[in-house]
């Protein structure tokens, strides 16, 4: 094993994230070699700096007109020159500003400062690659996204664990699977769970009582002598839209909750930004357990697989991100998109409310996010999709053979009203109960 990653190793023995750390983890290290001698030299080669890959001339990077003239908001640096390989430090500065002001319940010292990836899939894949190896088990929401399949079954080798975190007839958090599932693999010594929170496909968040259930569903693991792996993918964060969800991340409860409770935070601006090509999001960690030179060691270990895999995060995208944190018209234009949302969400509610008790579809808890599902009975949904696309023009997505996605974030207000009663007509009609 090479001596950086030793050092790592040793820098973060004892600890919970030591603990969960898989074979390809213990291996990852940041190499001192162009990266890290470029970047000394960049502070202190005051002479002559030949150490990187870039082109110069008369002191900035070479760039093609088209490219300059596309973004004529950024300097020549900010938009060919190499990003760090942990991100531009301002972003990460300001993003970790943004998550400490959506989540009060956090306090800095607490958490590390955030690994910028190139989007929040990037984000997912190393952190299987550090915590995830073959037979690892990993609880997830059934449904779930379909990535998480080939991020830590495919990629990793580990095994999902679905389990049906919504209850049945949109009843919410279904608690007491949950529970059953935590403590089934705390009896091994280690539970690792994904929470997906907006929901998708399912779109639900949870209410504030259902927040306080999971923090103490795996409190309850860890003082029980297990450790506890909580994996927040918050990419839909922030669009809530009914007054009694719990308006912070899960992550917010675990960070500092106990020693054995390891928290790690994937998020970003690509939904809740409306950022989705840039492809910026970021990894968090917090843990009880953990101190400043922990969070150091596990950061570097990150570089390590960015490094290793994308090199690093596309440049223009960061300084885009940071130009938009910081303009005052941001929070208005978002709040004007969230309200079109909501509206759209308001649509739908009371469409199902007028047509309740379909023979055929019914709705899972959705509540937040950019989309809602059906569980289909007594036909298939991919067949339902199918039948929808080639006989009414109508996209939608099916996962597995039950689950019926519909992104309302994508339909304008005036069409809900056609699509939904195509879907529900359609339906019964596959059901054989029209």
């Amino acid at each position: 094993m090479n001596p950086l990653a030793q050092e790592l190793n040793s820098q973060l023995k004892g600890t919970v994230a030591d603990r969960f750390l898989s074979p390809m983890g213990r291996r990852l290290y940041f190499p001192k070699g162009i990266i890290a001698q470029s970047a000394e030299a960049k502070k202190s080669a005051g002479k002559a700096n030949a150490t990187i890959g870039t082109a110069y001339s008369k002191g900035n990077p070479m760039i093609l007109s088209a490219i300059r003239e596309s973004l004529p908001a950024l300097t020549v640096e900010q938009i060919v020159a190499y990003a760090p390989t942990a991100g531009v430090e301002q972003l990460r500065k300001d993003w970790q500003t943004q998550i400490l002001k959506k989540n009060p319940s956090l306090a800095q010292e607490k958490i590390s400062l955030p690994v910028v990836t190139q989007g929040l899939t990037n984000g997912i894949a190393i952190i299987a690659d550090l915590f995830v190896e073959e037979g690892t088990v990993m609880i997830a929401s059934e449904p779930c996204w379909d990535n998480y399949t080939l991020a830590f079954e495919e990629r990793r080798e580990g095994t999902l664990k679905a389990v049906p975190f919504l209850g049945k007839g949109g009843s919410g958090l279904n608690l007491e699977a949950i529970r059953e599932a935590v403590r089934e693999e705390a009896k091994k010594g280690q539970v690792r769970v994904i929470l997906n929170f907006p929901n998708n496909p399912a779109g639900y968040s949870p209410t504030i009582s259902e927040a306080e259930a999971l923090k103490k569903i795996f409190l309850e693991a860890a003082e029980g002598g297990a450790d506890v792996l909580v994996i927040c993918d918050d990419a839909y964060f922030g669009l809530f839209y009914e007054d009694n969800i719990f308006n912070e991340s899960i992550f917010s409860l675990l960070a500092d909750l106990h020693e054995r409770i390891f928290a790690v935070k994937i998020d970003g601006p690509i939904k809740e930004h409306f950022t989705w090509g840039l492809r910026v999001g970021f990894v968090t960690f917090g843990s009880r357990g953990l101190n400043a030179a922990h969070y150091n060691a596990l950061a570097t270990k990150l570089m390590g697989a960015i490094r290793s895999s994308i090199s690093c995060v596309n440049t223009p995208a960061q300084y885009m991100v940071i130009k938009a944190l910081a303009d005052e018209r941001t929070p208005g234009e978002k709040a004007r998109y969230q309200e079109l949302m909501k509206k759209r969400y308001v649509q739908i509610k009371d469409f199902i409310a007028k047509n309740p008790n379909h023979p055929a579809l019914t709705p899972y808890a959705f509540n937040s996010g950019y989309f809602m599902s059906f569980e289909c009975k007594g036909l298939s949904a991919e067949a339902l999709r199918v039948k929808l696309l080639s006989g009414y023009g109508i996209g939608v997505i099916s996962l597995g053979d039950k689950c019926l996605r519909v992104a309302f974030s994508s339909l304008e207000e005036e069409q809900i009203s056609m699509v939904y009663k195509t879907i529900y007509d359609c339906a019964a009609e596959m059901a054989g109960k029209s």
